[in-house]
């Protein structure tokens, strides 16, 4: 998928477009993370994943108005906007388009128990559920 550059966050472009696993990419996405995200690149972020703060609101570890609040956010609200940004960019590549993504996420998944995709997004354990179902449909691994 293209990304408009003035469209996507810093977070976004940084660490989805250009993923690595190097460990010196790893320990610099550790230093963005306790550096923190600005308020801007998450509203950056979440206006290109096409959501709402409300909509995102259950699986972020902040208040909406705590959110308004701030200017950068704490170490435990970036590393999930970080989580988020990841598991956006890798559904928008392995997925025909944004929205065939954005309707498995809201399917119920028998793999996953019955839930959908989006609901388990509340914990780092369920990014890294629906990351591995994800990688399980990009590579045709079914369970």
């Amino acid at each position: 998928t293209q990304v408009n550059s003035s469209a996507a966050s810093d977070v976004y472009k940084r660490q989805v477009l250009h993923p690595s696993e190097t460990p010196e990419h790893n320990m610099e996405l550790i230093e963005r993370i306790k550096d923190g995200v600005k308020k801007s690149e998450w509203k950056k972020l979440i206006n290109r994943i096409g959501h709402t703060e409300k909509e995102l609101d259950f699986m972020i570890p902040a208040s909406i108005s705590s959110l308004q609040k701030r200017n950068v956010y704490d170490m435990e609200t970036s590393e999930r906007i970080y989580e988020l940004a990841r598991l956006y960019g890798l559904g928008f590549e392995i997925f025909d388009t944004e929205e065939d993504f954005k309707a498995w996420l809201y399917a119920p998944s028998k793999t996953l128990g019955g839930k959908t995709p989006f609901s388990l997004l509340d914990s780092t354990f369920g990014f890294e559920l629906v990351q591995k179902e994800m990688l399980r449909i990009r590579y045709n691994v079914y369970s």
